[in-house]
């Protein structure tokens, strides 16, 4: 059938396209013409038809004309074009459900507490930029002093991915982190200003979080013991001061003030992390707790 040739009408006729938008087609060099005619008319092969019955079947998928275009021209596969087209889509559907649950966050309140959630969550609606702004917001937060691997092991609980199919809660909780961690306080809590030795004050509290987690996992409340005393000792080495009641009654009175946003972020790192082993900062606030109750009383220093 190679020798057989059809005008645009033709090929209108056999496809139900407009001559006008075969033409643009022909013009852009979709479809490989044959000839033209002795009166200047163009002239197509059955390899023509079948070319145009592709391109409209993939603008029936709203395909666009440059990716067809580099389709017809070899640049790309058919097979590279489903899949682009279908991270494509899975994109679009996860931002869709992202902007249908924060809509729904936004239904859910009324007054203040929907202005105020409409500036929490505005802040976490490009989800293809939203985890890599939480991770470097962290790498301003930790001290400079603090190693490698304690750095590592705190933002691999600290910046989880945006929550896969969110209901409106995870969303919200999601923003919220994004909120927190760009409040002063956050910033001056972690940076721990008054102690020289930030390495081995971080590596203490951590080996202090990681002998309290059994405890926490047990669903234990927060409660004197080895933990908390390995806690105390590095808050007071790192301040060049002894362990002693009354320094935990002034430590206790110290985090009173300066924990509430820190502990805010990990009870909203637990709504997107459920079911999941106790975070170093879940643990971290459990100490802090043991260390409030049982020392509110004492006088301080």
């Amino acid at each position: 059938m190679s020798h057989i040739t059809w005008t645009i009408g033709d090929l209108a006729a056999h496809t139900g396209l407009p001559v006008k938008t075969i033409r643009y087609y022909s013009d852009i060099g979709l479809l490989p013409m044959a000839h033209r005619s002795a009166g200047g008319h163009r002239r197509y092969t059955y390899e023509a038809l079948e070319q145009l019955r592709l391109v409209q079947q993939l603008r029936a998928l709203d395909t666009p004309i440059s990716t067809i275009t580099q389709l017809a021209t070899g640049e790309s596969s058919l097979s590279d074009l489903v899949t682009r087209a279908l991270d494509r889509t899975r994109t679009r559907l996860a931002e869709l459900s992202w902007r249908q649950a924060t809509l729904q966050a936004l239904d859910d309140c009324s007054g203040q507490e929907r202005l105020r959630r409409l500036s929490v969550l505005s802040r976490v609606q490009r989800l293809s930029e939203a985890s890599l702004d939480l991770g470097r917001a962290w790498e301003r937060v930790l001290p400079a002093g603090v190693p490698a691997r304690l750095v590592d092991l705190i933002t691999a609980q600290a910046v989880p991915d945006p929550p896969q199919d969110p209901s409106p809660q995870a969303v919200l909780a999601y923003a919220e982190l994004h909120a927190l961690i760009a409040q002063p306080g956050f910033r001056t809590y972690w940076a721990a200003p008054h102690v020289r030795d930030k390495a081995s004050l971080y590596t203490e509290l951590i080996e202090a979080a990681e002998i309290a987690e059994a405890d926490l996992a047990a669903g234990l409340p927060p409660q004197p013991g080895e933990a908390l005393d390995k806690f105390s000792r590095a808050c007071a080495r790192a301040r060049g001061q002894d362990d002693s009641p009354g320094f935990r009654a002034f430590m206790g009175a110290q985090f009173r003030t300066t924990v509430p946003l820190f502990r805010r972020y990990w009870q909203h790192i637990s709504i997107l992390t459920t079911g999941q082993r106790p975070t170093v900062g879940s643990t971290h606030c459990w100490l802090v707790e043991a260390l409030i109750t049982t020392h509110q009383h004492t006088s301080s220093p």
